[in-house]
């Protein structure tokens, strides 16, 4: 990489509102830092990576992309988020370890895949008990229930089930995707938290009605707000995720964690109000020329200096 000016790459989809103000943001600043969308066509061995910085918000839909984004951590590249950590994260995973944390989570309950996308014979599933206890999966999650993908996020594929039956469906429909089932909190109070850096946090109360997030913001120093600031900090903090958004829902009091990661949250003015959609702007543009100007470790990367010493 250039020992001029440092240089940020954006891998995107089919989103172009925040990437947009983004890119305007890095490079209409001071810092001699510049902003681009990532271009690829083949990814060659040895090929050095020009970025410093990249900004990864697609990856965990096209496999291409993460392949290369593992190639360029290791050429150097501090990646926004860590394409390892994502790599590992999980709904399941997620949910344990919010529980592992003392906080609050729905009842979640991983399946088996329905199939599998190998060469396989009955004795591969040695350790798997035939036919799966079915009532007993509803009884502790309760219904309805929320049937969806284990590593997807968004709402693609998710559906409410009532009772055995329609679990058996949507799972005879699962193919080889891994899902879970788990316990709907149902409640009209949402908010979701945005953490920025492991450092600053933007807590929004979003409506299920109108689907998008209310003018309000919630105090992260007074009350209700502070506990789920600091709550979706040591959440985000045990990822070391550099972006992150929790999704809490709030019943008699109660905060439950229902998704304690999401690396790639939605920032889109059809969303949220313009000033909620430029502090992220803000605070990511700023993130991201902070860790092109003094990147930090990246745990589980290889670290090509360490073989120097």
């Amino acid at each position: 990489m250039s020992d001029g000016a440092k240089k940020i790459g954006l891998i995107i989809g089919q989103e172009w509102d925040w990437p947009e103000a983004f890119m305007q943001a890095i490079n209409g600043s001071d810092a001699n830092v510049t902003a681009e969308l990532v271009q690829l066509g083949g990814t060659f061995m040895d090929e050095p990576c020009e970025y410093n910085v990249i900004v990864d918000r697609i990856s965990h839909e096209i496999p291409y992309y993460k392949a290369f984004l593992k190639y360029a951590s290791i050429q150097g590249a501090y990646i926004i988020n860590n394409p390892y950590t994502c790599s590992a994260d999980s709904k399941f995973s997620s949910t344990a370890l919010v529980n592992r944390l003392g906080l609050k989570s729905p009842r979640t309950v991983v399946l088996p895949n329905k199939q599998v996308d190998k060469d396989v014979t009955p004795s591969t599933f040695r350790n798997l008990k035939y036919p799966m206890d079915w009532q007993a999966i509803i009884d502790y999650v309760g219904v309805p229930a929320i049937f969806k993908d284990n590593l997807a996020s968004g709402r693609r594929g998710v559906h409410r089930v009532h009772n055995v039956d329609e679990l058996i469906q949507r799972y005879d429909e699962s193919s080889t995707r891994t899902k879970i089932l788990q316990q709907i909190i149902e409640s009209d109070e949402h908010v979701h938290c945005f953490v920025i850096g492991q450092e600053k946090v933007l807590s929004l109360p979003y409506s299920l009605k109108h689907g998008r997030y209310q003018q309000n913001t919630l105090a992260n120093e007074e009350g209700k707000g502070q506990q789920l600031a600091a709550d979706a900090l040591r959440i985000t903090r045990a990822y070391q995720y550099d972006i992150n958004m929790v999704e809490f829902v709030i019943k008699d009091g109660t905060a439950y964690v229902i998704n304690g990661t999401y690396p790639t949250p939605d920032i889109d003015r059809t969303l949220m109000t313009e000033s909620q959609f430029q502090w992220l702007v803000k605070e990511i543009a700023a993130l991201a020329i902070e860790r092109a100007q003094r990147p930090l470790p990246q745990a589980g990367i290889f670290n090509p200096s360490e073989t120097n010493s």
